[in-house]
């Protein structure tokens, strides 16, 4: 046993010769020796992502009663209970218990995170050991071991390939790229960062095609998953704008409804109030201060937002992530699948001097190949139909047109099958030519060639047809197709132009052979080039359109090459044609400063791994920015988990990219993240609203009562109608707010300023003026039936009364901040139409019912002190309509992402 005194590494095996990377890590081509495996295993512990201990779940629980919202909660129950009112104690108790849980479950997740990447790990692996092939535990492999891998194997460790034949791999879950990745021997560059690894197979990604010999060079959480895994448990969870601002806000109301409870209390006793009825009735006026119907309110509709939102196919997993979208200033979004159809398309081809165009998007039967704006003529253009030819029989995807199907039905690699639509369209159909060109033989694609064959009976004769790489098919030719003079320049500058569309380009050649003769394909005609993309989906270009109106920065940020993804974000809007784009070699090489300055200017992002784009959320973040952040793959499991909001891909998504977001997309779609966005607006539009309502009308009861104290007034209210009022005005009301269908504008405004509160500066006015309306004309009644000789059980009744109806009309001024309240149906929001006449309806009962007049100490009204009421209760439509007419909202209107500053 050569057992080593420390355990062998090497910085960048990906960068050094394979035969080197086995002499650097003391091993042999041949494995290890089960003595040395189990040496190292001792020394270097498992290769499994590692699990540190979990927070108790005690402790976790306990946690979720630390905040200003809770222990307002907590006084206003205790309260609640001490006054016999054990319906309003459990109402608040229900709210606590609905809040731990949603913390417990926020919490939670991380854990949850790592747990699915943990079983992304393989089960076992064929490894070489003591010179003889044996299968090993996944978890029992060392640095050093020699594995064996072929198609459908999923790679146990990180690997270094030794030796490869016609290996590709799926490595989607890393680089989000749907194309598998064709894989070699030779050295890449040591910058380079996972997706452009080409000798190295990384632990959980899947070989789909070939075989190969690798030897393990990081095993665990040394692994690039286990790197992934490491950061999403370092990630902390941040606090949502809504409870940042709710945090703001409760801290704000408490001390408020504290201190007028206190200055109260002190008036009274300074006026010779007796001491015990003026505490009692401080404590139930700092019970109707409070707000507790808050959290219900919000928890509603939260509630309400999540289920429009699984309508329009996005799944909210954690109930804050709602409105944190309406808050959003950039997304951030993945290319492959969100931004396009995940569909390679052919979409132009090169063919005997001539540029053709090729039509219909990703699967689609409709579509044709242009010449100009003709379809192209295959009998007359050989070099064309050759060129499709070899891109449909030099071919291992099947595609299929079922009769009145409105797409093709395919299987197979992307490539290959945009290869085979594109001859579908000019009628070429591969079932066809198979039947009149039977296939003999092929040559795999093979990364080091960079180029396939395959061989078919053409009569007497062999039909050879090889598509590939460019300069690696152009080598191989002698002449052009329809009998023309290669050009080699003039066909590299066509490429070169087709890539600088974003389009991925294969040449294709052929020859003709005498007789059974088969060759590795030299002396080629060379017939043209294919180039393709995966194509933005139509839907998406009209939601970045959305995003930029409503004022909201767009982002691309994907593993592809820089020149596709800068080529569809044109296509989109999220780039110009000035605009550059930013490689994940180019974010390695600049510090956290130079970021910051960086992301304000630069949105397409290329070749980015997980720490790239978690650098680009968190630099986002220190600017000020609410970041959304779209992903799929394991990859983006740190990124989602540390945005604000972070939305996985439903379809391609992987469980790491579920468990880590707040958010899932069932359809992969871009537009579907905007049309949540708009509920997320919604939402916090209601939460606002119904804000207002109920400070509003708490304002205006503190306010008489104060009043009254200072002016030596009587009471308005007794201590258990206090109780009453905000029972009867905030228990229905406020709840129905929640079910506003939301205005038609709201993607036309500009994102909320992050440290803009619950309460706007426009609405705190409001308060303002709604509060002194609702109590002077509520202390006007009062006095003036008190001034009339009526006792005063009669004046409070009538003073109750007139706060009850005022909030009853004051409702419908809080349904939207700006729009006229004439200018809102009132069966848009039913629930508030019955809500509001329910609740007056049982203030009425409550007056004329015997039981309830002694409880609430009220008395019977007459005919005319309802007309009196009606008539003074309007009086707040007419001040908040002034105000709304006076105090427009000054960004109101279209918001630009040029306009506005999206990370403010």
């Amino acid at each position: 046993m050569t057992s080593a005194p420390s355990r062998p590494t090497i910085e960048a095996p990906w960068a050094v010769a394979a035969g080197d990377v086995v002499a650097e890590l003391a091993g042999s081509p041949e494995g290890l020796t089960s003595d040395e495996a189990r040496a190292r295993l001792a020394r270097d512990g498992p290769n499994a992502v590692e699990q540190h201990a979990a927070t108790p779940r005690l402790v976790v629980l306990a946690r979720q009663f630390r905040s200003p919202l809770i222990y307002i909660l907590l006084v206003a129950a205790l309260v609640t209970v001490a006054l016999g009112e054990y319906v309003d104690a459990g109402v608040i108790a229900v709210v606590l218990v609905i809040n731990a849980i949603i913390g417990y479950v926020e919490e939670t997740r991380a854990e949850r995170s790592v747990d699915a990447l943990r079983r992304l790990a393989s089960t076992s692996a064929r490894v070489l050991r003591d010179r003889r092939e044996i299968a090993v535990d996944a978890t029992h492999l060392v640095v050093g071991d020699v594995v064996l891998l072929e198609a459908g194997a999923k790679a146990p460790a990180d690997c270094r390939i030794l030796h490869a034949t016609s290996l590709e791999a799926d490595e989607s879950l890393l680089t989000g790229e749907s194309v598998t990745a064709g894989k070699s021997v030779r050295p890449v560059d040591p910058h380079a960062g996972a997706a452009d690894r080409s000798n190295m197979l990384h632990m959980g990604t899947v070989v789909t095609r070939g075989h190969a010999r690798a030897v393990v060079v990081a095993t665990g959480r040394r692994t690039e998953l286990g790197r992934i895994a490491g950061s999403v448990q370092q990630i902390r969870l941040t606090e949502t704008p809504l409870q940042r601002r709710m945090g703001r806000f409760t801290r704000l109301v408490g001390g408020a409804a504290l201190a007028a409870s206190a200055l109260g209390f002190v008036l009274g006793v300074a006026r010779d109030e007796d001491a015990q009825e003026m505490f009692l009735a401080m404590v139930a006026l700092a019970v109707a201060a409070l707000p507790e119907g808050l959290p219900i309110v919000m928890t509603v509709v939260l509630a309400i937002s999540v289920s429009r939102m699984a309508a329009r196919r996005a799944i909210v997993r954690h109930l804050p992530a709602v409105e944190t979208l309406g808050s959003c200033t950039v997304i951030g979004s993945d290319k492959t699948g969100t931004l396009t159809q995940n569909r390679m398309t052919v979409e132009a081809i090169h063919a005997g001097g001539r540029r053709y165009e090729v039509t219909g998007g990703g699967y689609e039967i409709a579509g044709a190949v242009l010449d100009g704006d003709a379809p192209a003529d295959l009998e007359a253009d050989e070099p064309l139909r050759m060129a499709l030819l070899a891109g449909a029989l030099c071919n291992e995807a099947a595609v299929i047109a079922p009769e009145g199907a409105a797409e093709f039905e395919v299987t197979g690699d992307p490539t290959e099958i945009a290869l085979l639509i594109a001859a579908a369209k000019a009628g070429l159909y591969v079932d066809e030519l198979t039947d009149e060109l039977p296939r003999t033989g092929d040559i795999p694609f093979d990364s080091e060639t960079r180029y396939a064959a395959s061989f078919h009976q053409q009569g007497d004769a062999t039909l050879v047809l090889v598509k590939g790489a460019p300069e690696r098919v152009l080598d191989m030719c002698a002449t052009a197709a329809g009998g023309l003079a290669l050009d080699r320049r003039a066909v590299l500058e066509a490429a070169h132009a087709l890539a600088r569309r974003g389009l991925r380009v294969l040449a294709m050649a052929y020859a003709q052979r005498p007789g059974g003769h088969r060759d590795d394909a030299r002396d080629l005609v060379f017939a043209g080039l294919q180039g393709m993309m995966d194509p933005p989906r139509e839907e998406a270009h009209a939601a970045v359109t959305a995003c930029r109106r409503a004022g909201i920065r767009p982002l691309m940020i994907t593993g592809d090459h820089a020149a596709t993804a800068l080529a569809i974000a044109r296509q989109l809007g999220i780039a110009g044609e000035d605009d550059r784009v930013l490689t994940g070699h180019d974010l390695e090489r600049i510090d956290e400063r130079e970021l910051e300055r960086t992301v304000r200017e630069v949105s397409v992002y290329a070749r980015a791994s997980p720490e790239h784009k978690l650098r680009l959320v968190q630099a986002l973040q220190r600017n000020g920015a609410v970041v959304a952040v779209t992903g799929d793959g394991v990859n983006d499991a740190p990124a989602l988990k540390a945005a604000d909001i972070g939305a996985a891909m439903g379809r391609s998504g992987t469980d790491v990219a579920k468990e880590a977001a707040d958010m899932v997309v069932t359809d992969d779609d871009f537009a579907t993240i905007v049309d949540a966005v708009r509920e997320g607006r919604v939402a916090f539009d209601n939460v606002r609203n119904t804000t207002f309502f109920l400070i509003s009308g708490n304002a205006a009861t503190v306010l008489a009562v104060l009043v009254s104290i200072a002016f030596q007034f009587p009471l308005p209210f007794v201590a258990v109608q206090l109780l009453w009022l905000n029972l009867v005005t905030n228990g229905v009301q406020d709840i129905a707010l929640a079910f506003e269908p939301g205005e038609d504008d709201v993607l036309d405004r500009a994102p909320r300023p992050p440290r803009e509160g619950v309460i706007s500066r426009l609405l705190w006015e409001r308060t303002v003026l709604a509060a002194i309306v609702m109590a002077a004309g509520t202390l006007l009644l009062f006095l003036t039936a008190r001034d009339a000789g009526e006792d005063l059980a009669y004046a409070q009744t009538l003073a109750l009364t007139t706060m009850v109806v005022f909030q009853a009309v004051h409702v419908g001024n809080c349904r939207s901040e700006y729009r006229s309240a004439f200018r809102k149906s009132l069966f848009s929001n039913r629930f508030l139409l019955i809500g509001t006449v329910s609740a007056v309806l049982i203030h009425v009962g409550a007056i004329y019912l015997p039981f309830t007049q002694e409880v609430l100490h009220l008395e019977p009204l007459v005919l005319g002190d309802w007309v009196t009421i009606a008539a003074v209760a309007l009086s707040v439509i007419a001040v908040v309509e002034l105000h709304k007419l006076v105090r427009r909202d000054p960004d109101r209107g279209r918001a630009t992402a040029d306009r506005v500053d999206a990370h403010r």
